[in-house]
């Protein structure tokens, strides 16, 4: 009696990658292979890929729409958090890796399959990221990375491009257009070809979900976005949900150019690597919430929440979503959102989203304290004793070197 073909869950995008992987899974191995695609607001790009997958060798092809949890579960902690990776990645393709491991691994329990499976390569992140929740979801599942198989010789873009032409699958890179890609509904990321020279400048044909800042209107827009405990609710006065925002303001950002950055990032696995990222509604999202967050947290919470900031967003670069250090730093978090309610508004302007404007009702800004006018409010003569007590370990190292004959320079 034969032995019974082993089930894998590919993630599968219908791009390059795993448009090759797909068929080479099969024919190497012998898998049954089940796609699974995520509809995380990456526009046409789903358009046909249950066909395409069919075609190309999958027993089948399961799409699910997770835009809404994205948003909620996974952007709206981010954005509460303020994580940026490096000064300049919003995390766009990070935050999103998860949730796709974590539905793949539901679908291999729906479908009986034994493995779960990604296009991720042996140099990048994202295996990592995959590979970690598979692990802390489901540890009795296989990984299989084609990436790492001694077997697999696809180890270039070129090759898999002549693998998809000898195949008949269809494919949209050439070896002329042939940047890697990973879109969703906060970025798109673009990487490979000439930008991994990092003297090249990004063309203007790069540019998808925004214009080149040379093509942007000489009118700026100007946006009101309204937050109720750091989670954004409100456009322009009127209630919207997650989904529609983010898509509005990627519209209206994308229009000036916002949300650009080109940056060369440390991989965690131990290399340099060179992305430009367009995330023209994250980043008029991230620019609001930092502006509630200057008028309505105290100094210290403040000065302590930039720091958990900084972990949180190595948390979600090193792809440690599932891990009890992230739920424990949300918890945090979440107590430091609860008077992060009001409204922001913001101009929009050649790749820039600038703050025009900040009001809340939790506001700890007191206009009285912070006027140049003495008032009743403020006895300036207790700043002396302040600044006596406040600066005296420096009055006494300052006797201590003129004591003992040193200056310091």
């Amino acid at each position: 009696m034969a032995k019974k073909a082993e089930k894998v869950v590919l993630a599968y995008s219908g791009g390059l990658d795993t448009s090759v992987i797909l068929p080479w899974l099969k024919e190497t191995y012998g898998y049954e292979v089940v796609a699974f695609a995520a509809e995380l607001g990456q526009g046409d790009e789903l358009k046909g890929i249950q066909k395409k997958a069919l075609a190309t060798g999958a027993v089948k092809c399961i799409v699910k729409d997770l835009r809404k949890e994205f948003v909620e579960d996974y952007l709206w902690p981010m954005l509460k958090s303020g994580a940026v990776y490096e000064n300049g990645y919003l995390l766009g393709t990070s935050i999103a890796r998860p949730l796709i491991a974590k539905h793949q691994v539901d679908v291999a329990h729906a479908t009986g399959a034994t493995a779960v499976s990604h296009g991720a390569t042996g140099k990048g992140n994202d295996q990592v990221r995959f590979e970690l929740t598979f692990m802390a979801l489901d540890p009795s599942l296989k990984i299989i990375a084609p990436w790492k198989d001694p077997n697999f010789t696809l180890t270039s873009r070129e090759a898999a491009i002549d693998y998809a032409r000898k195949h008949n699958i269809p494919i949209e890179q050439s070896k002329k257009k042939i940047y890697s890609r990973d879109r969703n509904l906060w970025h798109i990321s673009h990487e490979g070809a000439d930008l991994e020279d990092p003297w090249n400048e990004p063309k203007d044909s790069l540019f998808v979900m925004s214009r080149p800042i040379s093509k942007t209107p000489n009118r700026p827009d100007y946006v009101e976005i309204g937050f109720e405990q750091g989670i954004p609710v409100k456009l322009n006065g009127r209630a919207v949900g997650g989904v529609k925002l983010i898509e509005t303001l990627n519209d209206i950002g994308g229009k000036h150019g916002v949300g650009q950055v080109d940056l060369v990032e440390n991989r965690l696995v131990g290399m340099k690597s060179r992305g430009v990222y367009e995330t023209p509604g994250g980043a008029i999202l991230s620019t609001a919430h930092r502006a509630l967050e200057m008028l309505t947290l105290d100094r210290e919470t403040m000065h302590y929440k930039q720091q958990v900031a900084l972990r949180y967003a190595e948390l979600v670069y090193y792809g440690q979503w599932f891990c009890e250090l992230r739920e424990a730093l949300d918890a945090f978090i979440d107590i430091t959102q609860r008077n992060v309610t009001g409204t922001v508004r913001l101009k929009l302007f050649k790749g820039q989203a600038t703050l025009a404007g900040v009001k809340s009702p939790k506001s700890l800004y007191n206009p009285h304290l912070a006027s140049f006018t003495m008032g009743e409010e403020y006895n300036s003569t207790d700043a002396t004793g302040f600044i006596r007590l406040f600066g005296l370990p420096m009055k006494v190292s300052g006797l201590v070197r003129r004591q003992t004959g040193k200056t310091k320079k």
